[in-house]
């Protein structure tokens, strides 16, 4: 077994000696539960919807615009499970271990400063993947169960979903080793929010026209592609919708104006490389 493994077993076997995943399992059955009951009252009480002076949305629009937003809630609760779990298993990667007086044994002669990088992004990488997999599979059968329609798109949004989850675990770690423990976690809590920020700004200029903040709302979702990978996976959601449901979606709190393009799949591929050459490079040079 080679050395990043060994270090990404031993982190995995860490986190559950502090019994991380129990914690972990139990805030998400509460949420699952909770989403459980919500899109079972959701659909219950599905009645007539009127959307401006267009007339009302008839039974099938409904059941799309339930749907769908269900889904981006249930997306969104995903997304940010997972970032909670990926952030304190890797926010004190470096600068925690570094501080304790436990890197230095290792990257001296058993294994190079690389190596035990990779390593702590094997662990928390696959054990977030795993986590937003087996969340996002539950959301979809949920919504099902509730409502009987399953997404037009199911494989795109959850991928997007776990690419999310990787840039914001790279991110993590990339932190962690030019910041301390705490001031890592804070500006990675920080910057998700201002993701979640540029989203409802996406929103607000596709309802009132306003480009200028559409143009701000894109530039952030370029700075942080995570918020894009997001944004693309709920309007996959929606891309089937018709009339006044899909307008409906796109502009709720749950929703995404913005879809996912080539273009911007591989500029979340270099960010993810650069975020991992600057991590590497700034670990091989700091003083421990």
């Amino acid at each position: 077994m080679s050395a990043s493994l060994i270090i990404a077993r031993h982190a995995v076997q860490e986190t559950l000696r502090r019994r991380v995943f129990v914690v972990v399992l139990v805030l998400t059955l509460l949420f699952l539960g909770l989403f459980t009951v919500a899109a079972a009252k959701a659909f219950a009480a599905q009645g007539t919807f009127q959307f401006g002076n267009n007339g009302p949305v008839g039974p099938d629009g409904i059941a799309s615009l339930t749907t769908v937003t269900l889904l981006g809630l249930g997306v969104f609760g995903s997304l940010f499970l997972a970032t909670v779990l990926g952030v304190f298993l890797t926010l004190g990667a470096v600068s925690g271990d570094a501080e304790r007086g436990l890197l230095q044994p290792l990257v001296v002669r058993p294994l190079g400063r690389r190596q035990l990088l990779v390593g702590r992004f094997v662990a928390a990488a696959g054990v977030c993947t795993a986590y937003v997999t087996l969340l996002y599979a539950a959301v979809l059968v949920i919504v099902h169960q509730a409502g009987g329609q399953w997404p037009h798109q199911i494989i795109g949004p959850g991928a997007a979903l776990i690419g999310a989850v990787t840039i914001l675990v790279a991110m993590s770690l990339l932190g962690s080793v030019f910041l301390s423990t705490m001031a890592n976690g804070i500006t990675m809590f920080m910057l998700y929010g201002a993701g979640l920020v540029s989203g409802l700004l996406a929103s607000i200029g596709a309802a009132l026209n306003a480009h200028t903040v559409q143009t701000i709302s894109h530039d952030i979702a370029i700075a942080l592609p995570f918020e894009g990978l997001y944004e693309a996976a709920v309007h996959a959601f929606a891309s089937n919708a018709a009339g006044l449901a899909r307008i409906a979606v796109n502009l709720g709190p749950f929703g995404a104006a913005q879809a996912g393009s080539t273009v911007f799949y591989l500029w979340a591929a270099v960010y993810f490389g650069l975020a991992a050459v600057i991590a590497a490079v700034g670990f091989e040079r700091r003083d421990l």
